[in-house]
């Protein structure tokens, strides 16, 4: 397994690893561990990229492992995880069920073949007027650098519902470089899916679980919710009406996701220490 480059924010707290999506937007949880800094103590891990080693999940899964051995001295973080890294957490935490003490699934990946068809659905719904022009200049594009960063564009658009320009600006060139990343992880991980292991596997994890999730969001959030319940009874669902799939993107959500988030972790940390007692 490979060290793996991250990111530390805070000083005081407690522990927190933040769990970027893609697979490959490394950098994309800067904002929310940032944010959370003033409270908490945030380390960001950037998943390893394409390489010598073919990526899977399992590959990414001992990744975390190391990385939670090796940087948090013993202690169980509380795992925050967006999107492809909220797939990840849980396969991990399937696999290592008392590695961290509690998961927060923002805007979490589908988890079958139906939901991702609904996904797909309400993405083309929305290709009218300039979103079909950015889709339409993707499709004109030779050069790839320059193809990857409009799929970027266009992807953040589509997904958003009200996005602050001046962070959405920085997501955009972070998901630029990693337009078509990874293909070989996202393909196992929907393998893993197809022979019935995922969400089946998720049974093994009885820590606390949360989804915070934006209604706009084309990853349709009540049905990634339903395949996931019976697996994780004690699954807790929070929505935002105006919010996208970057809820701290978000003109109109990003204030009350920061708020519900923080006092989630901050009662997930007390619970944890009484659980410890």
């Amino acid at each position: 397994m490979t060290a793996l480059h991250y990111r530390s924010y805070g000083h005081s707290g407690p522990l927190v690893i933040a769990v970027h999506g893609g697979p490959g937007a490394t950098g994309s949880m800067g904002i929310v561990a940032r944010e959370l800094s003033d409270s908490f103590r945030v380390l960001e891990p950037y998943q390893r990229g394409v390489g010598p080693v073919r990526l899977s999940v399992a590959v990414h899964v001992e990744d975390m492992h190391q990385f939670i051995r090796e940087r948090c001295a013993g202690e169980q973080p509380i795992i925050v995880a967006h999107s492809w890294g909220a797939m990840l957490s849980l396969a991990f935490a399937a696999v290592y069920p008392t590695a961290a003490s509690a998961i927060a699934l923002i805007c979490c990946g589908t988890l079958d073949e139906n939901t991702r068809a609904k996904m797909n659905g309400i993405i083309e719904s929305r290709k009218v007027g300039e979103l079909k022009r950015q889709f339409q200049e993707v499709e004109r594009a030779s050069d790839p650098n320059r193809r990857m960063a409009l799929i970027a564009r266009a992807m953040l658009n589509v997904q958003s519902y009200d996005l602050i320009p001046r962070e959405a600006k920085g997501e955009n060139r972070r998901e630029a470089t990693m337009a078509g990343f990874q293909r070989e992880a996202w393909e196992d991980m929907v393998r893993l899916q197809n022979s019935g292991l995922y969400p089946k596997a998720f049974a093994a994890i009885k820590v606390p679980v949360i989804m915070l999730h934006g209604a706009y969001d084309p990853h349709p959030g009540p049905m990634i919710y339903q395949s996931l319940k019976p697996y994780l009874p004690q699954l807790e669902y929070r929505e935002w009406e105006r919010c996208g799939h970057y809820p701290w993107l978000e003109r109109h959500a990003r204030n009350d996701f920061f708020v519900s988030l923080r006092e989630w972790l901050t009662r997930q940390s007390r619970l944890g220490l009484r659980r410890g007692d």
